[in-house]
């Protein structure tokens, strides 16, 4: 008598479906996912005011932004935009299919970035500042599980992110952690702030989003075509 081999759990990546902006619409459970989606997106943008607030190093993208600003005379969130657009262009050659999300990603998050950063100062207390910092790190990974898992396409940077996991085979964890790594040493080499967060953030990110993804996809029926 054979015995079946335990499960195990299934990878993030192999749970997300490769749907166009029209197929995540009519996918399924809109309501919760479109929820989902919104409050995901949410606590994303409170997740990068807390480490502003930290003021312990900005996360790796921002990093980026931060550099880009010194030789280019736009502001910050001009060069969030332009990466943004820049970052697209990579999507063709993996194939990755924007949605809702995409375009909510930037006006959502900069929205309750905006609004926590009207809410929060910046402590005195180190011990606070690595808090707001370490809390901000936790809140992204659970922010973009969230977001994501939701089904409805992921942002420039997230799409980049799960797009490379699909066609390579490898982990969330090891895509997001090179990818985050990468901007940082970009970010750095014209002129970007660093400090212990942006770290932090590059090394923990990969993980968290890799160890939470499976628990907030919301899963959905496979296509069958005729």
């Amino acid at each position: 008598m054979s015995t079946a081999p335990p499960t195990t759990p299934p990878r993030a990546a192999t749970l997300l479906l490769d749907l166009g902006p029209l197929a995540q619409l009519r996918a399924g459970r809109l309501p919760l996912r479109l929820l989902v989606l919104a409050v995901g997106l949410a606590l994303y943008g409170a997740s990068l005011a807390m480490m502003v607030r930290g003021d312990l190093g900005l996360a790796p993208w921002d990093v980026l932004h931060s550099g880009i600003v010194r030789h280019v005379p736009i502001t910050l969130g001009q060069a969030v935009i332009v990466m943004s657009f820049a970052v697209l262009l990579l999507w063709v050659p993996l194939r990755e299919k924007p949605g809702v999300a995409t375009v909510a990603n930037a006006v959502l998050v900069g929205l309750s970035a905006d609004a926590t950063l009207w809410l929060l100062d910046r402590p005195d207390a180190l011990a606070a500042r690595v808090g707001l910092m370490v809390g901000g790190v936790v809140l992204c990974g659970f922010a973009t599980a969230l977001y994501i898992g939701a089904q409805l396409g992921r942002g420039p940077r997230d799409g980049l992110m799960t797009g490379l996991a699909r066609r390579t085979g490898w982990s969330i964890r090891l895509v997001r952690t090179g990818i985050e790594v990468t901007v940082v040493l970009l970010g750095l080499l014209l002129g970007g702030v660093l400090g212990v967060g942006t770290v932090v953030f590059a090394l923990a990110i990969g993980p968290l989003a890799q160890l939470m993804m499976p628990w907030f996809v919301v899963r959905l029926p496979e296509r069958r075509d005729p």
